[in-house]
């Protein structure tokens, strides 16, 4: 891990969005596993765990190499949405830990915030607003915008730019090893704040700071702005 973040230098900050700002990340772990069963393939966990922020295009040939060629990888995707979204209109969606306190602190202090995410445009936007979330972001970007998706650093190079900014201006917050490397090969300052799993040895190389929730980036931001 590196841990040589310039505050002069950082100008925003890029979110993921599931297991990142919103406590989601469990329901797609729990929801992708009953939609596997609903059709009769037996999910493990590491491999629920595995597709985290994993882009589409890399997820179907997975599916395909997993459960075999009688596996639709779209209409299981299909069902895995109903069956996710039908638990968020009865119980609405739980922001993590500090993260209304981290836009904020990021709002007041003149730090650019945006989000980038496996998720389409319109279903983040509906996450944002039943958080109450909605409106505090520059930019939202979307994998649908970009060639590839995580792990490849698409979205991270493409969130900079809409932001106006080089990619190391930017500290990305994500919780997964996939959205790890995504942001650190795009040359981001990388915040690894763990959900369903700690970092391991594969991702270190990936990562420069380990926050145990987003109230740390606080800390980190004004530790930084001291010593600067």
């Amino acid at each position: 891990m590196r841990t040589d973040l310039n505050t002069d230098k950082i100008k925003a900050v890029i979110f993921d969005l599931d297991g990142t700002l919103l406590d989601t990340e469990k329901l797609l772990f729990r929801y992708w596993r009953e939609a596997a069963s609903f059709y009769g393939f037996d999910m493990a966990p590491e491999q629920a765990l595995y597709i985290r922020s994993l882009t589409h295009r890399l997820v179907q040939p997975l599916f395909t190499e997993w459960f075999g060629k009688d596996c639709n990888y779209m209409e299981l995707r299909a069902k895995r949405m109903e069956l996710m979204q039908a638990h968020i209109d009865k119980y609405g969606v739980e922001k993590k830990k500090g993260a209304s306190e981290l836009l904020s602190y990021l709002g007041e202090n003149g730090y650019m915030r945006a989000i980038a995410t496996a998720t389409d445009e319109e279903r983040a936007g509906k996450l944002l607003k039943i958080a109450g979330l909605d409106g505090c972001f520059d930019r939202i970007i979307c994998a649908s915008m970009v060639e590839w998706g995580k792990p490849r650093p698409d979205i991270y190079l493409y969130a900079a730019e809409k932001l106006g900014l080089s990619p190391a201006e930017c500290i990305a917050v994500e919780d997964s090893p996939n959205g790890m490397i995504s942001a650190h090969t795009a040359g981001c300052f990388t915040v690894m704040v763990p959900d369903l799993t700690q970092p391991d040895n594969d991702i270190m190389d990936s990562i420069s700071v380990v926050c145990e929730d987003l109230t740390g980036i606080i800390g980190l931001l004004q530790q930084n702005e001291r010593s600067h």
